[in-house]
Protein backbone atom coordinates (compact mmCIF):
# COMPACT_ATOMS: atom_id res chain seq x y z
CA UNK A 1 0.00 0.00 0.00
CA UNK A 2 1.43 3.79 -1.15
CA UNK A 3 0.11 6.40 1.54
CA UNK A 4 0.36 10.38 0.74
CA UNK A 5 -0.22 12.79 2.73
CA UNK A 6 -1.06 16.40 0.57
CA UNK A 7 -1.56 20.10 1.28
CA UNK A 8 -4.09 21.73 -1.19
CA UNK A 9 -2.62 24.98 -0.78
CA UNK A 10 -5.08 26.85 -3.37
CA UNK A 11 -8.08 24.94 -1.87
CA UNK A 12 -10.97 26.76 0.27
CA UNK A 13 -14.01 24.40 0.38
CA UNK A 14 -14.77 20.94 0.98
CA UNK A 15 -16.13 21.03 -2.80
CA UNK A 16 -12.77 22.22 -4.11
CA UNK A 17 -11.10 19.57 -2.65
CA UNK A 18 -13.14 16.91 -4.43
CA UNK A 19 -12.36 18.49 -8.17
CA UNK A 20 -8.75 17.86 -7.38
CA UNK A 21 -8.29 14.69 -5.64
CA UNK A 22 -11.64 12.96 -7.55
CA UNK A 23 -9.13 13.03 -10.73
CA UNK A 24 -6.42 11.59 -8.73
CA UNK A 25 -8.15 8.88 -7.09
CA UNK A 26 -10.17 8.07 -10.28
CA UNK A 27 -7.22 8.48 -12.34
CA UNK A 28 -5.01 5.61 -10.63
CA UNK A 29 -7.81 3.33 -10.10
CA UNK A 30 -8.42 3.56 -14.43
CA UNK A 31 -4.52 3.58 -15.41
CA UNK A 32 -2.99 1.34 -12.92
CA UNK A 33 -5.73 -0.73 -11.76
CA UNK A 34 -5.38 -0.36 -7.80
CA UNK A 35 -7.99 0.64 -5.14
CA UNK A 36 -8.01 3.70 -4.13
CA UNK A 37 -9.54 5.96 -1.72
CA UNK A 38 -9.11 9.05 0.70
CA UNK A 39 -8.54 7.96 4.01
CA UNK A 40 -8.15 10.69 6.71
CA UNK A 41 -8.46 14.10 6.78
CA UNK A 42 -12.03 13.90 4.76
CA UNK A 43 -13.37 17.26 6.32
CA UNK A 44 -9.86 19.50 6.22
CA UNK A 45 -9.76 21.86 3.13
CA UNK A 46 -6.14 21.48 2.78
CA UNK A 47 -5.17 18.56 3.90
CA UNK A 48 -5.80 14.63 2.90
CA UNK A 49 -4.35 11.39 3.32
CA UNK A 50 -4.76 9.12 0.14
CA UNK A 51 -4.04 5.37 -0.01
CA UNK A 52 -3.45 3.21 -3.08
CA UNK A 53 -3.24 -0.26 -2.87
CA UNK A 54 -2.36 -3.41 -5.14
CA UNK A 55 -1.90 -7.12 -4.78
CA UNK A 56 0.41 -9.55 -6.63
CA UNK A 57 1.91 -12.83 -6.48
CA UNK A 58 5.32 -11.01 -7.35
CA UNK A 59 6.94 -8.76 -5.13
CA UNK A 60 8.65 -6.88 -8.46
CA UNK A 61 5.29 -6.33 -9.95
CA UNK A 62 4.04 -4.49 -6.77
CA UNK A 63 6.92 -2.45 -6.39
CA UNK A 64 6.42 -1.43 -10.06
CA UNK A 65 2.82 -0.48 -9.65
CA UNK A 66 3.18 1.62 -7.07
CA UNK A 67 6.19 3.59 -8.80
CA UNK A 68 4.06 4.45 -11.30
CA UNK A 69 1.27 5.78 -8.73
CA UNK A 70 3.77 7.48 -7.23
CA UNK A 71 4.97 8.93 -10.31
CA UNK A 72 1.25 9.47 -11.30
CA UNK A 73 0.65 11.69 -8.18
CA UNK A 74 3.37 13.53 -8.06
CA UNK A 75 2.50 15.05 -11.50
CA UNK A 76 -0.21 17.02 -10.14
CA UNK A 77 0.67 20.27 -9.89
CA UNK A 78 -1.48 21.71 -7.73
CA UNK A 79 -1.06 19.26 -4.77
CA UNK A 80 2.04 19.52 -2.38
CA UNK A 81 3.11 15.90 -1.49
CA UNK A 82 3.71 16.38 2.50
CA UNK A 83 4.72 12.66 2.91
CA UNK A 84 4.74 9.40 1.43
CA UNK A 85 5.53 6.08 2.75
CA UNK A 86 5.16 2.16 1.39
CA UNK A 87 3.22 -0.52 3.60
CA UNK A 88 4.40 -3.71 3.01
CA UNK A 89 2.09 -6.72 3.96
CA UNK A 90 3.87 -10.28 5.06
CA UNK A 91 3.48 -13.12 4.45
CA UNK A 92 2.68 -15.67 7.58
Amino acid sequence: MLVFELHLPHIHSLKEKRAVITPILEGARRRHRVAAAEVDRQDTWQRTTLAFATVSGEERMVKAVLDEVDRFVWSFPEVEVVESRVHWMEDD
